[in-house]
């Protein structure tokens, strides 16, 4: 099967250095695709739980895959995210088709479109609170390893996955009622600034829907992750739609193993300046 041909696709929250990523499948996805633009919206490279005993090849092929886009024509837009806020020093960084900001405005197709990652309507990213989100960080990470294992006994006996995380978020009100406040103050703000549709990530929750309120209307849309949902945005014949990876019929040209990511031969294009720019974001613990 060849490559499908995009226009734009949003992925966020892939929290690279993290256990919770999915990163062979999205080094499925990503090979499987031939955007015209592709952005990158916050949480790429979880910078708050960087360690260095930890960032399996996996992980490191999904940031060789995408300078392999890059390298191929596609133009890559990094908008920074409360997990890679590091990078927010480097803000309006260009590098050929490479470009690194805070925030996204586009007109596709006659529609004023704002994409931006999302963290600037939480307060538990900012000041003291930041230290317990970061705790809280690591209590999440175990979740999902623990969540993993109770996935490979379910596979076994050939009943379906569950995710302990979803479960959590959805049965406490106040997460929910979180949700919606974060869906609603960013169509609040998209309205007022007249902008027709807008695109946020970092509350893992994959969503296209019209929010009216009394000043108009917004299409809001969310990325989801690459943690619980698998999921990226994506735009193609003037249509935006929520993709889901499905390991069972990704549409994918070749998929790959977990095991084999050490033999993947890929397209080296990794400039000395990116390698310098790399090794000054992350944290040399």
């Amino acid at each position: 099967m060849g490559k499908k041909n995009i226009d734009i696709a949003v992925i966020s929250d892939t929290h690279l250095g993290t256990y919770g990523c999915h990163s062979s499948e999205l080094v499925n996805y990503l090979r499987s695709i031939n955007p015209k633009l592709l952005v990158l919206n916050g949480d790429i490279i979880d910078i708050w739980q960087f360690r260095k005993r930890f960032f399996p090849a996996s992980h490191m092929q999904v940031i060789k895959e995408i300078f392999a886009l890059l390298a191929r024509g596609t133009k890559i837009v990094y908008i920074t995210g409360n997990h890679d806020e590091s990078l927010r020093r480097y803000s309006g960084l260009k590098l050929g088709n490479f470009q690194l900001v805070d925030k996204l405005i586009l007109d596709i197709d006659g529609n004023k479109t704002w994409i931006f990652h999302g963290d600037v309507f939480d307060a538990t990213t900012k000041g003291s609170a930041k230290i317990i989100a970061k705790l809280g960080g690591h209590g999440y990470d175990l979740l999902i390893l623990f969540n993993r294992a109770i996935n490979s006994i379910l596979k076994f006996f050939g009943k379906e996955k569950m995710s302990l995380s979803k479960k959590v978020k959805n049965s406490v009100k106040k997460a929910i009622k979180w949700i919606g406040d974060f869906e609603q103050i960013a169509a609040e703000l998209a309205i007022e600034n007249e902008y027709t549709h807008v695109i946020c990530g970092h509350i893992h929750q994959p969503q296209i829907k019209t929010i009216k309120t009394d000043k108009g209307e917004v299409i809001y849309m969310n990325s989801g992750d690459w943690i619980e949902n698998l999921t990226t945005l994506e735009y193609s014949n003037n249509k935006w739609e929520i993709y889901h990876y499905d390991e069972e019929c990704a549409h994918s040209p070749a998929t790959t193993n977990l095991k084999d990511m050490n033999k993947i031969p890929s397209l080296n294009v990794v400039t000395e300046e990116v390698s310098f720019f790399f090794k000054t974001i992350l944290p040399s613990a």
